[in-house]
C-alpha cells in the first residue's frame, strides 16, 4: 500500500471540513484548502466547535481537541497541496468546477499522488480523462455529514488502477468507514436510489397528495427512516438535488429521473434548504 500520511482537501465547506475532521481524528495530517483564507479560518472554527460537541457528548477526551486541530494546515494557496500524499476534492457538484480543479491538481501534485473526488454523481472517467493520471483518479463519496455517517462509496472510473482502488479502500477503513464499490454510472449506487425517492416526495407535494410534514412523517414512521425525504433534501441542498437529478436524467435517458417542476422553482427562488435558511422548511436566517 502507498504510504499516505498527509491528505489534501480541496473545499472546506460542510463536506470538505467534515472529511478533514474525520481524517485528522484518524491521525492523518490535513492540508485544508479553499479559495480565501477567511473561508478556511471559518471552516477550522467549525471543526473546533464540532470537536467540542464530541467532548460534551463524551465521545472525545478534551485533551485530544488541540492535538487533532494541530494536524490541520489551512491554506488559500492551491500549490500547498504539493505536500499531500493523496488529495480529496470536495468542491461544489459542478463538472466545470471539478474539471478545472483536477487539471490544476494534476499539474501540482506529485506523479504518484491519487486524486479522489467526493462527487455524488459526476463521472470519474470524465474527470480522469482531463488529467495525465487517469489510473490514479477515483471517487471517494462520503455521506453527509461525514463525521457521523459510516459509509464511503468508492467509485471506479474506466481507467482507475487496481492499486488505486486498494489504497483508497484501505484509507477509508483507516478513517473508520465502511466502504462499498460502485461502477461509474450516473448517480452511482446511493444517489441513483435516493434521489428518485426525494424527487417522488417533491412530486407528492407538488400534486397535493400531502403536506410537507405529512410526507416526511409518513416516510419516517412508515419506513423507519431517520429523516423524511423533504428534510433530507433541505440538508443535502436543493440545488445539489436538482443537479444530481439532471445528471441522472441526462446520463440514463429515462424520464423517471425527470426533476419535479416544484424543485426547479425552489432552486430558481434561491430556496436551497438549510444553507440558505429556507427550503421545504424554514430555518430562519442562514
Amino acid at each position: 500500500m502507498r504510504d499516505i500520511r498527509t491528505l489534501g482537501i480541496v473545499g472546506s465547506g460542510q463536506m470538505g471540513g467534515g472529511i478533514g475532521q474525520v481524517a485528522a481524528q484518524a491521525k492523518f495530517s490535513v492540508i485544508l484548502y479553499d479559495v480565501t483564507q477567511p473561508i478556511v479560518n471559518r471552516a477550522l472554527e467549525n471543526i473546533q466547535r464540532s470537536l467540542v460537541r464530541l467532548t460534551e457528548r463524551g465521545k472525545l477526551p478534551e485533551e485530544e481537541q488541540q492535538t487533532i486541530l494541530g494536524r490541520f494546515r489551512g491554506t488559500a494557496n492551491l500549490h500547498d497541496l504539493r505536500d499531500a500524499d493523496l488529495i480529496i476534492e470536495a468542491a461544489p457538484e459542478d463538472y466545470e468546477i471539478k474539471k478545472t480543479i483536477f487539471q490544476q491538481l494534476d499539474q501540482i501534485a506529485r506523479p504518484e499522488v491519487i486524486l479522489a473526488s467526493n462527487t455524488s454523481s459526476i463521472s470519474l472517467t470524465q474527470l480522469g480523462a482531463v488529467t495525465r493520471r487517469a489510473d490514479k483518479v477515483i471517487g471517494m463519496h462520503f455521506m453527509n455529514p461525514p463525521v457521523v455517517m459510516q459509509l464511503v462509496e468508492i467509485v471506479r472510473g474506466l481507467a482507475t488502477a487496481d492499486d488505486t482502488l486498494q489504497a483508497v479502500d484501505a484509507l477509508a477503513k483507516q478513517m473508520g468507514k465502511i466502504t462499498i464499490l460502485a461502477k461509474d454510472y450516473a448517480g452511482f449506487i446511493v444517489n441513483r436510489i435516493l434521489l428518485p425517492m426525494i424527487n417522488e416526495a417533491i412530486y407528492a407535494l407538488y400534486e397535493g397528495v400531502g403536506e410537507v410534514t405529512d410526507i416526511d412523517q409518513g416516510m419516517k414512521l412508515g419506513t423507519n427512516q431517520p429523516m423524511g425525504p423533504l428534510a433530507l433534501a433541505d440538508l443535502i441542498g436543493l440545488d445539489t438535488c436538482l443537479a444530481v437529478l439532471e445528471r441522472l436524467h441526462h446520463g440514463l435517458g429515462d424520464d423517471k429521473y425527470r426533476p419535479c417542476p416544484l424543485l426547479r422553482n425552489y432552486v430558481a427562488a434561491g430556496y436551497l434548504g438549510r444553507k440558505t435558511g429556507k427550503g421545504f422548511y424554514d430555518y430562519g436566517k442562514a
